[in-house]
């Protein structure tokens, strides 16, 4: 793997510490008064999204990883693995299901983003599926007239299988927008 030194960081870079791959999103050279310079961090890591504020010395060596993001179409689920399509080689991929973060709210022919790393044979570390979607809801009670938005809430199954909290006065049939980062009901989907 390519090494940089702590005068090569620049937000954005991927680097590998531990065995874990983080991205840098903010750092700060500083050099005090009394002893030797150094670099402030503070990492992000690639594939648990946790926070991480670490220090280098000025010169200090750092191995750097390549990550690649991809647009892919989902096409199926089979079992513990799901298949995906590349936007524009059209090579197939699968991906066990414990690479897919909100797999709940992914229906058939949605785009994803696969996020790669090029410097281990291209092994897929996770894949990122847009913050908002609108799906329809396939099973819920009824809602009952005089009910409103704020009136509280019951659970909606999606027809993708995710379940969610819809305030009482939506039926089966209604599409939502819902949030895929916090799992929450934004919006009801006017449709035509």
């Amino acid at each position: 793997m390519p090494k940089i030194t702590t005068a090569d960081i620049k937000n954005g870079t991927t680097i590998l510490i531990d065995g874990n791959i983080y991205n840098i999103i903010e750092f700060l050279h500083v050099k005090p008064g009394k002893g030797g310079a150094f670099v402030r961090t503070k990492l992000k890591g690639v594939v648990t999204g946790k926070v991480l504020d670490k220090t280098f010395r000025s010169g200090e060596t750092l191995e750097t990883v390549r990550v690649e993001r991809h647009p892919y179409q989902y096409l199926y689920r089979d079992d513990d693995m799901f298949h995906f399509m590349h936007q524009e080689t059209y090579e197939q991929l699968m991906i066990p299901a414990e690479k897919i973060n909100g797999a709940e709210f992914m229906k058939e022919g949605s785009i994803i983003t696969v996020v790669i790393n090029t410097d281990d044979n291209n092994n897929v570390l996770f894949t990122e599926i847009p913050d908002h979607v609108e799906l329809e809801i396939t099973k819920t009670d009824p809602g009952i007239r005089g009910d409103t938005a704020q009136g509280g809430s019951k659970p909606a199954t999606l027809e993708t299988g995710g379940v969610i909290n819809v305030p009482l006065f939506l039926n089966e049939g209604d599409v939502v927008k819902v949030d895929t980062r916090t799992s929450s009901y934004i919006e009801r989907v006017k449709t035509s």
